[in-house]
């Protein structure tokens, strides 16, 4: 493959170029045109490295596409995987949210099982357009939650675990009505169901979450799979995780949290939709304000695709970043924070993974999506 005419971004620089496909690898990439008559012409189009997603929850939306509707695990895992490829994401860590917590969300054992087997048989068959591996978020303060995790650690692409808790009253609800407003947005409750329900959760809270924490930083440790932490508030908890060898912070919703991230050589996650909206939906931190304060390293788009790429560009005109910085946070740094050497930049000799994408005045459109030199959308 020879495509010529390309605005190519590397990790350093932004030029008109032609780029060399040989197999799956990027064979050559250089300034100027070719005469080559076989060369594509992309019109002066952007270039990009593949995205890099480490976290997102855009599996559970298919999963449950209305309250109470439970859908065929395997066609959501089609319409996933075809959405995550048609935003220019081309190795996604699917979020599977481990922890049995059927009151408040779609975390029944059996949809956690299910979508792990349609990751495998779906992989194996190599029916998916982009590259999926597993993610594993243990929900500490859940009874069920080692027995699963000891289930799917064997899983064989699991790449990644992190602890999160998201018991009303600590890390990103630390505010209970907030958390309560959140819920309701499907439906009102009445104030004896939320009182129970937030009696419930405190109570498994109090009885598993310590125990269970500790159990699964033990458990990677054991299986050297890398571990992030979760919603990080505080300055202790980012103390606690630094105690623990974790090493991506996903989500901290206070600066101070970011702050100490960093002092610790922590990388941390935030969402592109904070990005993309001008702050959380979960009134916590800025992003733009993490990313103007140099706090930011990763991009996810956590549950919405398509916000991955907006918001590397948005980093550009919001939080004055050169464009190869902030589109780092979407390709090389997450790439190489999960250990993937292969892939994360456009060089010689990495994975021929890219997106073309052009520009509708200050929004980016992925045209087309290539995994391992092979357009897939």
């Amino acid at each position: 493959m020879l495509i010529k005419n390309a605005r190519i971004v590397t990790r350093d620089d932004v030029f008109t170029g032609t780029l060399q496909v040989e197999g799956d690898t990027i064979r050559d990439i250089s300034r100027g045109s070719t005469a080559a008559p076989e060369a594509e012409d992309w019109e002066g189009d952007f270039l990009l490295p593949g995205l890099v997603e480490l976290h997102t929850d855009n599996l559970e939306k298919h999963l449950a596409p209305r309250p109470g509707v439970h859908w065929n695990t395997d066609a959501a895992f089609v319409i996933h995987d075809a959405q995550i490829a048609a935003a220019g994401i081309t190795t996604v860590f699917d979020a599977l949210a481990i922890g049995t917590r059927l009151a408040v969300g779609v975390r029944g054992r059996d949809v956690q099982l299910a979508s792990a087997a349609a990751l495998s048989r779906f992989s194996e068959r190599k029916l998916l357009r982009a590259d999926h591996f597993l993610h594993l978020r243990c929900e500490i303060a859940t009874e069920d939650v080692i027995e699963l995790f000891d289930t799917l650690s064997v899983h064989p692409l699991l790449r990644l675990a992190s602890v999160m808790d998201h018991t009303p009253g600590q890390r990103q609800w630390h505010d209970r009505a907030q958390w309560r407003r959140y819920q309701e947005r499907h439906g009102k409750w009445t104030d004896e169901h939320a009182d129970n329900l937030l009696t419930e959760m405190a109570t498994e809270q109090e009885r598993y979450a310590d125990a269970h924490r500790r159990a699964i930083v033990e458990r990677c440790r054991a299986r050297n799979i890398p571990l992030a932490s979760h919603d990080d508030t505080l300055v202790e908890h980012v103390e606690q995780a630094a105690a623990e060898g974790i090493v991506l912070a996903e989500f901290p919703t206070t600066r101070a949290a970011a702050e100490e991230a960093k002092r610790r050589g922590i990388a941390t996650i935030m969402g592109a939709p904070n990005v993309v909206r001008g702050g959380s939906h979960s009134g916590n931190v800025s992003a733009l304000e993490l990313a103007q304060a140099d706090l930011l390293d990763i991009l996810s788009s956590d549950y919405v695709p398509s916000s991955l790429l907006s918001a590397a560009f948005d980093l550009v005109t919001k939080a004055d970043w050169t464009l190869p910085r902030a589109l780092a946070t979407v390709s090389w740094e997450p790439a190489h924070k999960a250990g993937l050497a292969d892939r994360g930049a456009i060089e010689p000799g990495l994975r021929a993974d890219f997106v073309r994408v052009t520009m509708l005045d200050t929004l980016p459109v992925p045209r087309a999506t290539y995994r391992a030199g092979q357009r897939v959308i």
